[in-house]
């Protein structure tokens, strides 16, 4: 026994997670995408063969996500802050606004079935394979950044939508940035900045979120957050995805992007049929 659990139960899940960790690393180098639109669908299979309810694996998928991209959105915002592609003052608009939505999505993970949260991952994977399969042509809502209002608003739906679905929200940041004419290197860069305390507020929203429901967790869990995925997932993908970046030297960019958007559809398609 350790900490109260059998060591073989122990044991299974940390393989489990090794094994799903080299997919996600070869996964996110391949396509070029470390966050939870690969991370969540992977370790929603793995809770399903470790027979972890219905009912709350879909929240343990997003929290244990929250707290794997914590390492990498620091490093990515660290690394752009020190070239000064950072949008400051777009950061400090959104931190409150960002960190208030992630609270709400983390009390509504207390409470709500997992069917709020697969629809909402559905949505969100869905728009990111229409951007993939139909090239990078976008709308234009205005040549420049609008106002602190409106701003906050973006902010608060990023932080929002990022706990619903386990990720970063860079792809909602993104799109809300370039949208307002915002290069893409400034736009990443600043995402980063915001994805930083949105996956910190995420992670501990969802540990607190879990608390009652310990008894449906896998060991060594904290609420919804597994700590042997966190523990072996990040170090476990970081190795594994050059061997997914050499793979993608033999696609071309363009047949990456239609390969990436035709795995989220399938990915889409596995979950609406979980909900039927």
């Amino acid at each position: 026994m350790l900490l109260g659990y059998p060591i073989g139960e122990i044991v299974l899940l940390a393989l489990w997670i090794a094994g799903a960790g080299i997919l996600v690393g070869i996964l996110a180098g391949l396509f070029g995408i470390g966050g939870g639109a690969i991370i969540v669908p992977v370790l929603y299979e793995v809770f399903r063969a470790l027979e972890v309810p219905e009912d709350v694996r879909m929240q343990m998928c997003i929290g244990t996500s929250l707290a794997i991209i914590i390492p990498t959105t620091l490093r990515s915002y660290l690394g752009h802050k020190k070239k000064g592609a950072v949008i400051s003052d777009v950061v400090r608009v959104w931190v409150l606004p960002a960190v208030a939505g992630v609270a709400i999505g983390s009390v509504i993970a207390s409470f709500a079935p997992a069917a709020v949260f697969k629809i909402a991952f559905i949505i969100f994977i869905s728009f990111i394979s229409i951007k993939m399969l139909f090239g990078s042509d976008r709308w234009n809502l205005g040549s420049e950044l609008p106002g602190r209002v409106l701003l906050a608003f973006y902010g608060f739906i990023t932080g929002l939508f990022s706990s619903l679905v386990g990720v970063s929200g860079g792809s909602v940041s993104n799109a809300v940035l370039t949208m307002y004419g915002q290069p893409m290197q400034r736009a990443v860069a600043t995402s980063a900045g915001i994805g930083v305390p949105i996956t910190i507020a995420g992670t501990l929203g969802y540990m607190v979120a879990g608390w009652s429901h310990m008894a449906q967790l896998p060991p060594l869990s904290i609420g919804f957050v597994s700590l042997i995925g966190f523990a072996l997932m990040a170090p476990v993908s970081s190795y594994t995805a050059s061997y997914g970046v050499r793979l993608a030297h033999w696609l071309p960019r363009r047949k990456l992007e239609i390969a990436f958007g035709c795995f989220l559809i399938l990915v889409a398609l596995r979950f609406i049929v979980s909900l039927i």
